[in-house]
């Protein structure tokens, strides 16, 4: 007989709920970094910190699509968001995340679990004091999923936000129905463009005319935009020729841990 019963079996919610409580109290998540540049220049604005699991025997890493929804499902994404927020704060104040605008500056994910915790900006305004770090060095990315449970939430989340001095980056533009209810009523300061719409924009001409009306929306409104993966050079062309902000993907860097990272 196996060491899970029938309800826990590898794989099963109860086992990653025990795996994911287990890696928390042992400090085995880890985070890699991936730059953010500067569509005109090339230059590195800041970097995103993306969550991997590193509890496997043979020393891999976990990707978080495995296992996010299980700590979404069972609460224990408030408890993971705030340990890497205080990670990427903590790397950020050692001042080893490279910018070419001087001060390291990290965009960290936050669930939607967590944007209607009132508690959370203040506990946002703590960690940046206690490491003696500037609101403007924190970028908080916010998924339209994570709008949808809570709208009145999220916007007094992002107004708070922008308030404190932070940046408020509305993440996976594009990929929900209610794209643009979202782009009105949110409170934001820059405009994450969506995978989907990027991956083949150098074959596709409706991602073209969809990413160019998002950045001219985005600019008419003062916000700045955000590409993700983008994977090739003629890609990062025709972002610089739609009037794209800022650009992230394979092509301009991989995730990375931050040793890598600084070296």
């Amino acid at each position: 007989m196996g060491i899970f019963t029938r309800s826990e079996a590898p794989g099963s919610a109860q086992a990653w709920l025990a795996r994911l409580r287990c890696a928390l109290a042992r400090d085995l998540f880890v985070l890699h970094f991936q730059p953010i540049v500067a569509v005109a220049d090339g230059r590195v604005v800041h970097h995103e910190a993306l969550l991997r699991l590193a509890d496997a025997p043979d020393g891999s890493l976990t990707a978080p699509a495995s296992f996010l929804p299980h700590a979404e499902d069972s609460g224990l994404i408030c408890e993971i968001d705030l340990m890497v927020l205080e990670k990427a704060l903590a790397t950020v104040a050692a001042c080893a995340l490279p910018n070419a605008d001087g001060a390291p500056r990290v965009a960290v994910n936050l669930s939607a679990l967590s944007v209607t915790e009132h508690s959370l900006l203040a506990h946002l305004e703590q960690a940046l004091a206690r490491h003696e770090l500037a609101p403007s060095q924190l970028v908080l990315e916010i998924t339209e999923t994570a709008a949808i449970g809570d709208m009145q939430a999220a916007r007094d989340f992002c107004a708070g936000a922008l308030e404190l001095g932070c940046a408020v980056a509305l993440d996976d533009f594009g990929s929900g129905y209610g794209s643009f209810h979202y782009l009105k009523h949110l409170p934001f300061s820059h405009l994450k463009i969506d995978g989907e719409f990027i991956r083949r924009l150098a074959l596709s001409r409706t991602d073209q005319l969809v990413v160019e009306a998002l950045a001219q929306v985005a600019r008419g409104m003062g916000r700045q935009t955000i590409a993700e993966c983008v994977g090739d050079r003629r890609t990062l062309e025709l972002l610089r020729r739609f009037g794209v902000d800022y650009a992230q993907g394979y092509v301009l860097g991989r995730p990375r841990p931050i040793l890598a990272l600084a070296a």
